[in-house]
Protein backbone atom coordinates (compact mmCIF):
# COMPACT_ATOMS: atom_id res chain seq x y z
CA UNK A 1 0.00 0.00 0.00
CA UNK A 2 1.43 3.37 -1.04
CA UNK A 3 2.05 6.05 1.53
CA UNK A 4 -0.16 9.12 0.90
CA UNK A 5 1.69 12.08 -0.60
CA UNK A 6 0.49 14.36 2.21
CA UNK A 7 1.92 12.03 4.85
CA UNK A 8 5.22 11.83 2.95
CA UNK A 9 5.56 15.62 2.82
CA UNK A 10 4.69 15.84 6.52
CA UNK A 11 7.44 13.35 7.36
CA UNK A 12 9.87 15.37 5.23
CA UNK A 13 8.91 18.51 7.16
CA UNK A 14 9.19 16.65 10.46
CA UNK A 15 12.70 15.52 9.46
CA UNK A 16 13.65 19.16 8.72
CA UNK A 17 12.23 20.34 12.05
CA UNK A 18 14.03 17.61 13.99
CA UNK A 19 17.26 18.51 12.22
CA UNK A 20 16.74 22.14 13.22
CA UNK A 21 16.41 21.07 16.86
CA UNK A 22 20.21 20.93 16.77
CA UNK A 23 20.19 24.74 16.93
CA UNK A 24 18.02 24.62 20.04
CA UNK A 25 20.35 22.06 21.63
CA UNK A 26 23.39 24.21 20.79
CA UNK A 27 21.73 27.26 22.36
CA UNK A 28 20.89 25.27 25.48
CA UNK A 29 24.52 24.05 25.54
CA UNK A 30 25.72 27.67 25.65
CA UNK A 31 24.22 28.12 29.11
CA UNK A 32 26.47 25.42 30.57
CA UNK A 33 29.54 26.46 32.55
CA UNK A 34 32.65 26.53 30.38
CA UNK A 35 34.18 23.52 32.15
CA UNK A 36 30.98 21.46 31.79
CA UNK A 37 30.38 20.54 28.15
CA UNK A 38 27.06 18.89 27.20
CA UNK A 39 28.60 15.40 27.35
CA UNK A 40 29.68 15.98 30.95
CA UNK A 41 26.22 17.24 31.86
CA UNK A 42 24.78 14.11 30.24
CA UNK A 43 27.01 11.81 32.29
CA UNK A 44 26.08 13.62 35.51
CA UNK A 45 22.39 13.41 34.63
CA UNK A 46 22.61 9.66 34.03
CA UNK A 47 24.38 9.11 37.34
CA UNK A 48 21.72 11.17 39.07
CA UNK A 49 18.90 9.26 37.37
CA UNK A 50 20.32 5.72 37.69
CA UNK A 51 22.55 5.97 40.76
CA UNK A 52 26.05 4.60 41.11
CA UNK A 53 27.23 2.34 38.33
CA UNK A 54 30.25 0.85 36.62
CA UNK A 55 31.82 2.58 33.67
CA UNK A 56 30.69 -0.25 31.36
CA UNK A 57 27.05 0.40 32.30
CA UNK A 58 27.54 4.12 31.75
CA UNK A 59 29.06 3.47 28.31
CA UNK A 60 26.06 1.30 27.47
CA UNK A 61 23.58 3.96 28.60
CA UNK A 62 25.45 6.60 26.60
CA UNK A 63 25.74 4.21 23.63
CA UNK A 64 29.38 5.21 23.16
CA UNK A 65 32.76 3.47 23.23
CA UNK A 66 34.48 2.79 26.57
CA UNK A 67 37.44 4.99 25.61
CA UNK A 68 35.13 7.99 25.06
CA UNK A 69 33.27 7.22 28.28
CA UNK A 70 36.60 7.05 30.10
CA UNK A 71 37.52 10.56 28.88
CA UNK A 72 34.16 11.95 30.02
CA UNK A 73 34.54 10.29 33.42
CA UNK A 74 38.10 11.57 33.84
CA UNK A 75 36.95 15.11 33.01
CA UNK A 76 34.16 15.17 35.59
CA UNK A 77 36.20 13.32 38.23
CA UNK A 78 38.99 15.93 37.93
CA UNK A 79 36.44 18.59 38.80
CA UNK A 80 35.20 16.70 41.84
CA UNK A 81 31.70 16.12 40.43
CA UNK A 82 31.93 12.33 40.77
CA UNK A 83 33.99 9.85 42.71
CA UNK A 84 35.32 6.51 41.58
CA UNK A 85 35.31 3.88 44.32
CA UNK A 86 36.35 0.22 44.12
CA UNK A 87 33.38 -2.05 43.43
CA UNK A 88 33.01 -4.35 46.47
CA UNK A 89 31.75 -7.12 44.16
CA UNK A 90 34.77 -6.83 41.84
CA UNK A 91 37.85 -4.96 43.08
CA UNK A 92 39.10 -4.56 39.49
CA UNK A 93 36.09 -2.37 38.67
CA UNK A 94 35.15 1.03 39.95
CA UNK A 95 31.74 2.39 40.83
CA UNK A 96 30.97 5.92 39.73
CA UNK A 97 28.79 8.12 41.93
CA UNK A 98 27.89 11.77 42.18
CA UNK A 99 29.51 13.87 44.87
CA UNK A 100 27.71 16.66 46.72
CA UNK A 101 29.59 19.06 44.41
CA UNK A 102 28.18 17.16 41.40
CA UNK A 103 24.65 17.36 42.82
CA UNK A 104 25.10 21.12 43.37
CA UNK A 105 26.17 21.50 39.74
CA UNK A 106 23.14 19.53 38.53
CA UNK A 107 20.82 21.74 40.59
CA UNK A 108 22.48 24.81 39.06
CA UNK A 109 22.14 23.36 35.55
CA UNK A 110 18.47 22.54 36.12
CA UNK A 111 17.84 26.12 37.20
CA UNK A 112 19.71 27.50 34.18
CA UNK A 113 17.75 25.23 31.80
CA UNK A 114 14.45 26.18 33.42
CA UNK A 115 15.19 29.92 33.23
CA UNK A 116 16.33 29.66 29.61
CA UNK A 117 13.26 27.72 28.53
CA UNK A 118 11.01 30.16 30.39
CA UNK A 119 12.71 33.07 28.62
CA UNK A 120 12.47 31.57 25.11
CA UNK A 121 8.94 30.23 25.56
CA UNK A 122 7.52 33.20 27.46
CA UNK A 123 4.86 33.75 24.77
CA UNK A 124 3.70 30.10 24.89
CA UNK A 125 0.68 29.11 26.94
CA UNK A 126 0.95 26.48 29.65
CA UNK A 127 -1.21 24.30 27.41
CA UNK A 128 1.24 24.70 24.50
CA UNK A 129 4.19 23.75 26.71
CA UNK A 130 2.22 20.77 28.04
CA UNK A 131 1.43 19.60 24.50
CA UNK A 132 5.08 19.88 23.50
CA UNK A 133 6.10 17.79 26.52
CA UNK A 134 3.50 15.14 25.69
CA UNK A 135 4.47 14.99 22.02
CA UNK A 136 8.21 14.82 22.70
CA UNK A 137 7.65 12.05 25.25
CA UNK A 138 5.51 10.20 22.71
CA UNK A 139 8.19 10.63 20.02
CA UNK A 140 10.84 9.21 22.36
CA UNK A 141 8.57 6.28 23.22
CA UNK A 142 7.97 5.58 19.52
CA UNK A 143 11.71 5.37 18.93
CA UNK A 144 12.21 3.32 22.06
CA UNK A 145 15.71 2.41 23.13
CA UNK A 146 17.72 3.64 20.16
CA UNK A 147 20.55 1.28 21.09
CA UNK A 148 18.37 -1.68 20.10
CA UNK A 149 16.78 -0.98 16.76
CA UNK A 150 15.56 -4.47 15.91
CA UNK A 151 11.94 -3.78 15.06
CA UNK A 152 12.46 -0.31 13.54
CA UNK A 153 15.36 -1.13 11.23
CA UNK A 154 14.88 -0.31 7.56
CA UNK A 155 11.20 -0.93 6.97
CA UNK A 156 10.56 -2.43 3.59
CA UNK A 157 9.51 0.17 1.01
CA UNK A 158 6.30 -1.71 0.23
CA UNK A 159 4.45 -2.48 3.39
CA UNK A 160 1.29 -4.49 3.41
CA UNK A 161 -1.50 -3.88 5.87
CA UNK A 162 -1.86 -6.46 8.62
CA UNK A 163 -4.43 -9.09 7.95
CA UNK A 164 -7.52 -8.53 10.06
Amino acid sequence: MEEPVAAHSQYEELARQLSAIGAVKREMGRILPQDCPPASAGVLTLLDRHGEMRMSQLAELLAIDMSVTSRHVAHIAERGWIEREPDPADKRSRLLRLTPKGRELLAELAERYTQTLARYLDDWTDTDVGHLIELLARLRTSFGDCRTRAHHDSPSPTRTPAAG
